[in-house]
Formats: C-alpha cells, sequence, structure tokens
C-alpha cells in the first residue's frame, strides 16, 4: 500500500520541502485506506458477537480516518508560501493538525470509558468466534506496521502530527490485544465483567497517550525551549569556526515550523577591530548558519574592549561578584566609562527564569559588593536579560 502510494507521489527530483509535503501525502492517504479497511473488519466483528470493546476499537479506527484526513489537509496548507499577510510561511498549521488529531484522541478515549462503564454497570456476554480473533490479530499487525512507518517518517521529517499518528497506531495495537485477551479469557472463565474491564483500561490508556501528544505539539505554539543539542551547533558554528567572535550572547530562537526557523543573536567582537572586516566576518557567520541549519539568522554585532589590562581586570572582579551571588548568573557587554566625580560599570546580566532575588534586589546586592571590592566611586548600570534559549550560552574567555 504505501509503496505503491510512493510510487506515484514521490520523485527523484523533488526538493526537501516538497518531499516533506510528499510524506505527508502519503501517510495520509495510506492512513485512511487502511483504518478504514479495519473499520468495516472490527465493526462487521462487533456486530457478530455483540461485544462492546470491539465496537469501540472500530470507532476509533473511524476517528483515525478523520486524523489522517486532518495530516493530509495539514500538510497541504502549511506547505503553502509565505505571503503578505503570513510572511512566516504556513508552517504552524502542522502543529495545529497535531493537536486536532490527539483532540480527537481525547475525545474518542471518553466515549469509551463511558460506554465500558455503562457494561461494566450492566454487563452481558459477548458471543465468541474464532474467526473474529484472527481479523482482530491481522488489524493488530496492520497496526503495528503503520506504527512503524509513521514513527520512522515522523522521525525523518520531524513532524509532531505524524508522531502523534504513530502514538494514536501503538494505542490502537494495544488497545486490540487488550480486546482479544479479555475476549479468550471471558469465554473460557465465563467472566462477563472482562469485557467493559478491557474496554475501560484501553480508554484510560488512550486518554493518557491523547493527552501527551497534545502536550508535544501545543508547546512548539506557546513558543518552548529550543533542542539543547540545536544551541551546541549555534555556538560551534559562532566560536569555534570564527576566531574573531569571542562570545555570542542573547540567542533567540523563533520556530515558524517544522524546518522555519529564525535565529538573532548578539556576537561579540574586539572594540579596535577593522570594522569593515568585522562586519565581512558577521555577515559570513550568517551565511554559515542559513547554509547549516537551513535558517533565517539575524547577527548583531557587540565590540567590547579585549585588550586593556584595567577593564579585563575590573571586568573579572565583576564577574567573581555575580558567581558568588549565585553561579547560574552570567554578564556580557561589559564596558567601563570614566567621569570626573564617578565612574559607571555599564553590563548585561543574564538571569535565569525563578531566580530567588528580584531586579532591583540583585542590583543592590552587586552595587553592594562592587562599592565594598573595587572602589566607591564605581557604580554598576545593569541591564537583565532573559535566557530564551534556556540553555546559558557562554562566550570565550578573554
Amino acid at each position: 500500500m504505501i509503496t505503491f502510494l510512493s510510487r506515484f507521489i514521490l520523485k527523484d527530483n523533488m526538493s526537501d520541502e516538497e518531499k516533506r509535503t510528499a510524506y505527508g501525502k502519503i501517510t495520509g492517504l495510506a492512513g485512511i485506506i487502511l483504518n478504514l479497511m479495519l473499520f468495516i473488519i472490527k465493526i462487521v466483528s462487533g456486530l457478530i458477537t455483540g461485544s462492546i470493546s470491539i465496537m469501540a476499537d472500530a470507532i476509533n479506527n473511524l476517528s483515525d480516518c478523520g486524523s489522517c484526513a486532518v495530516t493530509l489537509v495539514g500538510f497541504r496548507l502549511a506547505s503553502e508560501k509565505a505571503d503578505p499577510e503570513h510572511p512566516f510561511g504556513h508552517g504552524r498549521i502542522e502543529y495545529i493538525a497535531g493537536f486536532v488529531i490527539s483532540t480527537m484522541i481525547l475525545i474518542m478515549s471518553v466515549e469509551l470509558i463511558r460506554e465500558s462503564a455503562m457494561r461494566i454497570a450492566f454487563p452481558k456476554q459477548a458471543e465468541f468466534s474464532w474467526l473474529v480473533i484472527g481479523l482482530l490479530l491481522i488489524s493488530i499487525g496492520v497496526k503495528l506496521y503503520m506504527w512503524f512507518f509513521y514513527h520512522s517518517v515522523g522521525k525523518k521529517i520531524d513532524s509532531p502530527a505524524i508522531i502523534a499518528q504513530s502514538f494514536d497506531s501503538l494505542s490502537d495495537c494495544i488497545a486490540t490485544l487488550a480486546v482479544v485477551v479479555t475476549t479468550i479469557i471471558s469465554k473460557f472463565t465465563g467472566v462477563i465483567h472482562l469485557d467493559g474491564l478491557a474496554g475501560l483500561g484501553v480508554g484510560i490508556f488512550i486518554m493518557i497517550e491523547g493527552i501527551e501528544s497534545a502536550k508535544d505539539t501545543l508547546n512548539p505554539l506557546l513558543g518552548k525551549a529550543p533542542d539543547p543539542e540545536l544551541i551546541k551547533e549555534i555556538r560551534n558554528i559562532m566560536l569555534h569556526q570564527n576566531k574573531n567572535i569571542t562570545g555570542i550572547h542573547d540567542l533567540i530562537i523563533h520556530d515558524y515550523g517544522p524546518g522555519r526557523i529564525i535565529i538573532s543573536l548578539h556576537a561579540e567582537v574586539p572594540a579596535d577591530g577593522n570594522i569593515l572586516e568585522l562586519h565581512d566576518i558577521i555577515d559570513n557567520a550568517e551565511r554559515e548558519l542559513e547554509k547549516k541549519l537551513h535558517c533565517t539568522a539575524t547577527i548583531h554585532m557587540d565590540p567590547i574592549v579585549t585588550d586593556d589590562p584595567k577593564v579585563l581586570k575590573i571586568k573579572a572582579q565583576v564577574e567573581s561578584i555575580l558567581q558568588t551571588i549565585s553561579p547560574s548568573l552570567s554578564m556580557h557587554d561589559f564596558r567601563v566609562v570614566p567621569g570626573k566625580t564617578h565612574t559607571n560599570l555599564v553590563f548585561d546580566v543574564l538571569m535565569p527564569f525563578g531566580f530567588s532575588l528580584t531586579e532591583f534586589e540583585l542590583k543592590n546586592e552587586v552595587q553592594k559588593a562592587v562599592t565594598t571590592d573595587i572602589g566607591r566611586k564605581y557604580f554598576c548600570v545593569i541591564h537583565f536579560d532573559t535566557d530564551y534559549s534556556v540553555v546559558t550560552v557562554q562566550g570565550k574567555k578573554h
């Protein structure tokens, strides 16, 4: 089935974005066809045996058809090019599609739990048929195949919608297996409550999977922290491959859908360098990020003093003060601005989320320590930053 669809949809000369859309179409169409087939098998089996758990499993497959249709439409809309109303493209529709699928899973689980509770309250012996058992085992094999395919494709193209479908397929395998086991046990023990209990357990399991799947698709829409591996890669490109860039900070990564990210950051460069050469280095760094990470990158250049012993000594003292207060604090953009009556120490402090002190309290702590350790004529002018990448990106030591 999937190989057959791939021959018509996948082409050798496709771009990465076109291949992504093609995989979305293949998984959507294959899912609709296979789930519809499983629905027919199970609904007939449920009518033959009168089993509530088999009927619920059939309705589950019918809802999966709808989920696959959502995936198909989601990938089609997500592939639309940027336009004046959506200048960053439509990639986040894929996240929305994944959330819709998760919602459908949750609705189905609630209905399954309700029906199972009714069957527990009013038990009824279901008819037994080895033919039905065989059909259910075949459906488990089909769903395992779908889980494997969805999981591998979802990981390959980093698609939350398809990964959500893979979890749904695995849930279906467990649900159907539970139905088979309880049906056989009920046949040989005569315990008529097992059908309802199996349906209840399956419903709770599917609900848990639906909640986890919904969280995975909602987090990107809410603005989750980027992957630490991506942060490391950005740091490697900026610091290890560009010797004139001495540090980076204020890193922000915007996710506008799989494969559509925008990166902005501040890069520290020696203040005594040639401005035109440094500008060229920053331009090259932007192009390197875009080439290796397939993103849009914007870099702000921050000139810093790297060869003044007095400035470096004061900077080291301030860094020591911050580390004494808390090892989680870091500093960047340090400048010394001398005056006739006093000298301003201008710098930014990166405060982690949930820090124990307020900005006002921390500023007073730092100023008190600077007055004691460095001198009364030094005054701190502090700007507080938020670490949007969660992983603190430290600069090189000067």
